[in-house]
């Protein structure tokens, strides 16, 4: 069972190394730029704040995504070839160009301030 398992990681960490292979050649020579105003609109328009948040905050059914969000090639990969509960989109669905877009935007959003500075929590 154990040996089941290792094997189950082993099959999902490689197929994302191959997909983060791919994804990072084929951005690296597209060297695409991002607007945060376009990919705040990608973002809405996809639906993604549906589970992860207005400001990409993280949600019940999503993980955070900003401040600070995983490198482009990780987040193509993973929207283009997950698994888990949320969909795979395809190019058909959500551009190269939209998903750089919505990272843009992501980078761009700012982290919130220390409780510390906020009197009323001290």
């Amino acid at each position: 069972m154990k040996k089941e398992r290792t094997m189950k990681k082993y099959t999902v960490m490689m197929s994302l190394g191959v997909a983060l292979m791919s994804t990072a050649l084929h951005l690296n020579a597209q060297t695409m730029t991002g607007s945060a105003e376009s990919g705040k609109q990608a973002y809405f328009k996809n639906g993604c704040w549906g589970c992860h948040g207005f400001v990409g905050q993280g949600g019940i059914a999503g993980p955070k995504l900003a401040p600070e969000p995983k490198p482009i090639e990780y987040i193509q990969a993973f929207v283009r070839h997950t698994k888990g509960p949320m969909p795979p989109y395809s190019e058909k669905i959500l551009s190269n160009q939209e998903l750089v877009d919505i990272h843009a935007y992501l980078k761009s959003i700012q982290k919130g301030p220390d409780y510390k500075s906020i009197p009323l929590l001290n």
